[in-house]
This record gives structure tokens, C-alpha cells and sequence, in this order.
């Protein structure tokens, strides 16, 4: 099932974000947050309960990219300060510490292949109906294609562009339209399929491109409106 703003109608280049989207963030975070806790024995240092742990990561890496996205600190800044907010929370005020485990978290997770259900079939779906498909991704470009490549989707893509690369971040429209730019497409007849209403939605809407809104676990209630609403990434089907 799927709701459309407008009729569905004919889409020539296909956008996607990464992380949360096709690639399932939470859990190979989760996975990777596990092995840094037992790697580097965080258990005795911090604290026995990894949830506990990995919930306290959460919080503070959300702070920071949030950060991060509006420019008040840069991307080295964000990658060892949300280790180093977390050990704070526990009274461990070690900097080398959480340098070590910031370069150990990059490295590990982007070994981490868990993909959202469905993900494979509607890749293969429109690879096998000739769309021209790319990603849009605010993660950093060493990391995220690793991701996909290890992942097995990169095949499917054919231009990656990050925020790294491009020199901004989602949601401004610069971003889009560099990338359209960079892909020879037109704004009217592409389409951005993301996660996050403030990032992935609006960008589309600022850069006049027409989206889709994949998120079942927060349901639009903001001001900023997709063109399309997924339950599930096999409602491409129905609009592609």
C-alpha cells in the first residue's frame, strides 16, 4: 500500500539514500557497537550492560550529526566526540580512547552487510526495468562505498554521490541538484526515496524533485510532505 500526493507518473532516474533506507543502520551499528564494547573491554571500563552502553552511543551520535549536519563542528570533530560524550557519561575522560574507538568503529562497520527486507528484490525489480538508479547519501565516501560493495548492491548503482564529495549535506538543494547534474537528469522526471522528512523529503522538495517517504516506524506528522509514503520498499513496485 502506498499513499501519492498526486497520480503516479513516469520516473527516468531513481535516487535512493543509504543508510536507514536500504542499508539497515541499526542493527549493523548495533553489531559493530558490540564488537568495539567487547574488543576494547568497555565492559570493565564503562560499564557490564551493553544496551545500557550502546542506548547512551545512540543519544549522543544523534546530538552530533545533528551538529555536524547545520556546520558547527566538522567530520573529525563528530567522529571522535560522540565516542567521547558516551565514555564522559561514564565518567572516563580518556581522549586517546575514544580516538582508538572511533577509528575501530569505521573500520568495522562498514564490514556489516545486514540489508532492509525486500531491499535485493526491488534492486533487481528496477535494475531488470532499466532504471538508471543512484544514491544521495550524507555518510562520509570511504565508508559508504565499502558499505555497498560489501554488501553486494553496489552493482546496482550508477553514480554514488555524498555529501563528502559534493561538498554539502542534505536537505539543501545544492546537493540535488548536483546530482542531477552529475547523473544528466532532469528534476521533473526524477525521484528520491529516503528515510528522513527533514533530510531526505525536504531536500527533494527544495530541489523540486518528487519523493518518497520510507519510514514505517515514524509516520509523517510534520509540515513537510512526500509525494509518496512506503510501508514497505516493495510499494516501489507500485509507482515504478
Amino acid at each position: 500500500m502506498y499513499f501519492c500526493a498526486s497520480m503516479a507518473k513516469k520516473y527516468n532516474q531513481v535516487f535512493f539514500d543509504l543508510d536507514h533506507t536500504l542499508w539497515d543502520f541499526e542493527t549493523n551499528s548495533h553489531e559493530t557497537l558490540h564488537d568495539l564494547y567487547i574488543e576494547m573491554k568497555l565492559n570493565e571500563k564503562a560499564t557490564n550492560d551493553f544496551e545500557h552502553f550502546h542506548q547512551t552511543y545512540h543519544h549522543h551520535n544523534n546530538i552530533y550529526w545533528d551538529r555536524f549536519r547545520k556546520g558547527y563542528i566538522n567530520r573529525e570533530e563528530l567522529r571522535w566526540k560522540r565516542m567521547w560524550r558516551t565514555l564522559v557519561d561514564y565518567k572516563i575522560t580518556d581522549e586517546v580512547l575514544a580516538k582508538q574507538m572511533s577509528e575501530r568503529y569505521l573500520e568495522i562497520l562498514p564490514t556489516k552487510t545486514h540489508l532492509f527486507p525486500h531491499c535485493m528484490d526491488v534492486l533487481n525489480y528496477l535494475h531488470e526495468k532499466a532504471y538508471p538508479m543512484h544514491l544521495i547519501t550524507n555518510g562520509f565516501e570511504t565508508t559508504q562505498h565499502q558499505k555497498i560493495k560489501n554488501s553486494k548492491i553496489d552493482v546496482f548503482f550508477k553514480e554514488v554521490i555524498t555529501s563528502e564529495q559534493a561538498g554539502i549535506m542534505k536537505p539543501h538543494a545544492a546537493i540535488f541538484e548536483y546530482a542531477l547534474t552529475k547523473t544528466n537528469a532532469e528534476a521533473s522526471s526524477a525521484i528520491m526515496i529516503g528515510d528522513t522528512l527533514e533530510v531526505d523529503i525536504l531536500g527533494a522538495n527544495n530541489a523540486g524533485i518528487d519523493s518518497a517517504y520510507f519510514n514505517p516506524a515514524q509516520p509523517p506528522t510534520s509540515d513537510i510532505k512526500p509525494t509518496y509514503i512506503l510501508e514497505s520498499l516493495l510499494d516501489l513496485k507500485n509507482i515504478l
